[in-house]
């Protein structure tokens, strides 16, 4: 089986920055043979795309809401995703999912994920 965990979230003020981590764990899992995704949800809203990089982490992706911000980055050594988030806002409240995508390419789509973690809570009060 292959595991998924987040972890680095919390409460910060307005304009701080955190620095999410997700690790990855199974018995011949590589993060390097997939892209990488993260997403979050917020109490009654649609879980939304936030940023993703592909299997080599030359190439990434991010929404328009969180790009000049957020920063995805990947240790395929460690089978660990990092999201550094600066300037956080209180609209940056939810919680903070990584997913697994087995093909390779960033992509925006949630049917494209294969593995989820459980998440983890960011909120930015102001």
């Amino acid at each position: 089986q292959v595991q998924v965990a987040e972890s680095g979230g919390g409460l910060v003020q307005a304009g701080d920055s955190l620095r999410l981590s997700c690790a990855v764990s199974a018995r011949t899992f590589s993060t390097s043979a997939c892209a990488m995704g993260w997403f979050r949800q917020a109490p009654g809203k649609e879980r939304e795309f936030v940023a993703a990089i592909n299997w080599r982490g030359r190439d990434t992706d991010y929404a328009d809401s969180v790009k000049g911000r957020f920063t995805i980055s990947r240790d395929d050594a460690k089978n660990t995703v990092y999201l550094l988030m600066n300037s956080l806002k209180p609209h940056d409240t939810a919680v903070y999912y990584c997913a697994t995508q087995p093909y390779g390419r960033a992509s925006r789509l949630r049917s494209d994920y294969t593995y989820w973690g459980q998440g983890t809570q960011v909120t930015v009060s102001s």
